[in-house]
């Protein structure tokens, strides 16, 4: 697939680390040029775009909070006309809150729902407007296993997720007419710094229960998003891609 991209333009949500920075780097690899997200580490951010312009690739970061609608519009509605199209939108940005239903604190389920899933919705509806206009493009949600099984502590991430599974359906059917492609990419257990602070006892429970006996990396994660980006994967739309070890409940 090298350089299938070339001439594209991708943007990346939440994409100065983790899985973001890998799909980031790997986009760049197939000759995309890059608009990374963050909310605040502009460190981390700066160092992912001086990762791809070192591997010879082209890179920018701004700084938008997904779950602000006006300024997620405002964004993207900007890189659109300032790099002339829009053709890849990865939607990754997420956060969680975990705890206990009874525990759980409306704000919390608010913020986790805001970012997780309204601002894929806000950033599919700016990045649509000029998709539609050239009658393509690539969207690729990053939803979770989480959103699939469930699990305790994690009611807000869980229902954020799915309802993501939901938001990619519904918008496969509305924007195939355009050429314009929305697909989700479910990971499973992979190593970022989420499933690192988990305690060992947790991380070892859940070794217990994935067939390939090993955490994901966020790179296997990458290359389902950039197989879904590709030109050639028209006509895949609407599909929920797991990445997940084997592990389906």
């Amino acid at each position: 697939m090298a350089n299938s991209l070339a001439q594209q333009v991708a943007l990346v949500t939440g994409g100065s680390r983790g899985i973001g920075r890998a799909v980031a780097q790997r986009l760049a690899r197939e000759g995309a040029r890059l608009v990374i997200s963050y909310v605040c580490n502009q460190a981390a951010a700066a160092d992912c775009v001086s990762a791809i312009e070192a591997a010879g690739g082209a890179a920018e970061a701004i700084q938008f909070d997904v779950a602000d609608a006006d300024a997620t519009a405002t964004a993207i509605a900007a890189v659109a006309e300032r790099l002339g199209r829009l053709d890849i939108l990865v939607n990754n940005a997420g956060m969680t809150v975990d705890t206990l239903l009874l525990r759980m604190k409306p704000e919390d389920w608010d913020r986790v729902l805001a970012v997780n899933l309204r601002g894929a919705f806000s950033c599919t509806k700016a990045a649509a407007r000029t998709m539609i206009r050239a009658r393509y493009g690539r969207v690729v949600n990053v939803t979770s296993v989480i959103g699939e099984m469930g699990n305790a502590g994690q009611g807000a991430y869980a229902a954020a997720k799915a309802g993501l599974i939901g938001f990619t359906k519904s918008m496969a059917r509305e924007l195939a007419p355009r050429s314009i492609t929305v697909n989700a990419v479910s990971p499973g257990f992979i190593d970022t710094d989420m499933v690192q602070r988990l305690p060992d006892t947790v991380r070892a429970e859940y070794l217990k229960i994935i067939p390939a006996g090993r955490l994901g990396t966020a790179e296997e994660v990458a290359t389902a998003v950039a197989f879904l980006c590709q030109p050639d994967a028209g006509y895949i739309t609407g599909q929920v891609l797991g990445v997940n070890g084997g592990l389906y409940m």
